[in-house]
């Protein structure tokens, strides 16, 4: 099948280093390798992996300041709105989507018509103020598919701000009314579709991995514990991931220097983000500097190799009102034959199997965690076993096995439409 892969999400560059970039290039890619032939249009190519095999088309926000600022006047004096106060800035930026999404319609269309390539369904990653796939796909008469990754209007409103809450709740609504179905991530994400849509088909399809890519990098281990320069018998405890307030690196360090305190241990902390620098400045006032490496952000391709380093995978999420993560390093480190330690919350109980795949704990509890991570530390054979269990754990979450679930759903929904009345 011809497949039209919609990102218009902004802050998601198809080839960045955020789980959600490395999401979009996984799919891309497992669907390809089932012989469907894909077009990925995204509103950031940005840079640092390397592309998917698909037809790549960046149609990025006009770069013209002024230009953009009259279309978000324009829109506002068409909705009603007055720009005014400590709100207009935000506002301004909301409105810049809003403006983006009505002018990316007609850009899509021209892109496609120039390849001749038709579509036999939209997929489509679901994206604030974003209306555009579902005027695509009736355009290209076809159906579309909406993948939902988090609650983004509620999100949004809590960590950033929303000013235009009603445009953004109406336009979410709808997208997910009008997709053919919706894919999420989480049982979380599922229920947040689900009563803003009640009568929409989801399915829920937790992350996936590339399980031989894992496999491979867990042989490359001695060469990756050399390059942070760890002996043989130094236990790696491991983090990967993004320094944000909700991935708990602060419980993280607390851990590992009361362990650093009682035993010969290396924190491994992979990845950057609003917290990083904070958290190298801890680093650096710590009396365990010397045995922390911050390599700060990598390359997709280098995570197997890193993640094999470590001796133990810590998680370590904060509590959360709905945690509706699909959390997608704790998938690869399984993948890689990593115990992983993390709270008790959201989708981790469903992928961790608690004393034969990693150890949970209760969520913000140091001491529970550290006392998790000690356990495994202190037990060779256990680590082991539980290593080759994670790896068979994860065997039937390969990317392309979520991509055929996909696509039986598209060629479903298009034999619905063709058998529909007219």
């Amino acid at each position: 099948m011809k497949i039209l892969y919609l990102n218009f999400d902004h802050g998601i560059p198809v080839l960045g280093d955020k789980g959600a970039s490395v999401h979009v290039r996984e799919f891309v890619s497992a669907a390809s390798g089932l012989g469907h032939e894909l077009v990925v249009v995204c509103a950031r190519l940005g840079s640092g992996n390397a592309a998917p095999p698909a037809a790549l088309i960046e149609l990025a926000a006009p770069g013209a300041a002024g230009s953009t600022a009259a279309s978000a006047a324009a829109l506002a004096a068409e909705l009603g709105l007055e720009l005014q106060g400590a709100a207009a800035a935000p506002a301004a930026l909301e409105l810049a989507k809003l403006a983006y999404d009505r002018a990316v319609v007609q850009r899509v269309l021209d892109a496609l018509a120039a390849r001749a390539f038709r579509p036999d369904f939209v997929y489509e990653r679901h994206a604030l103020f974003s209306s555009a796939g579902a005027r695509i796909a009736a355009r290209c008469d076809c159906p579309r598919i909406l993948e939902v990754n988090a609650p983004l209007a509620e999100e949004q409103k809590r960590f950033r701000g929303l000013q235009l809450e009603a445009v953004a709740r109406r336009l979410e609504a709808e997208s997910f009314a009008s997709a053919a179905a919706v894919v999420a991530v989480s049982d979380a994400v599922r229920d947040y579709v689900l009563a803003r849509a009640p009568l929409q088909q989801v399915a829920v399809e937790a992350n996936g991995v590339d399980l031989e890519r894992f496999a491979d990098g867990a042989a490359g281990r001695e060469a990756w514990r050399a390059r942070i320069g760890v002996a043989a018998q130094t236990g790696v405890i491991g983090f990967v991931g993004s320094f944000k307030s909700w991935h708990g690196t602060e419980l993280l360090f607390e851990v590992f220097s009361d362990i650093a305190a009682r035993r010969d241990v290396h924190l491994l902390a992979v990845g950057d983000g609003p917290l990083w620098a904070e958290f190298q400045d801890r680093v650096a006032r710590s009396p365990w500097r010397s045995r922390v490496t911050l390599p700060g952000r990598a390359p997709h391709a280098d995570i197997p190799g890193w993640t094999a380093a470590c001796d133990i995978i810590v998680a370590p999420y904060r509590a959360a009102e709905d945690f509706y993560f699909s959390p997608l390093k704790v998938i690869e480190a399984l993948a890689c034959g990593r115990p992983v330690v993390a709270p008790r919350i959201g989708q981790l109980p469903e992928l961790i199997d608690h004393g034969r795949t990693g150890l949970l704990y209760r969520v913000d509890d140091a001491r529970d965690c550290g006392d998790a991570v000690l356990a495994l530390l202190d037990d060779p054979e256990r680590r082991a076993r539980m290593g080759l269990r994670a790896r068979q754990s994860v065997a039937a979450r390969g990317w392309d096995r979520i991509a055929q679930r996909v696509c039986t759903r598209a060629s479903e929904a298009r034999e619905a439409r063709a058998g529909a009345p007219a």
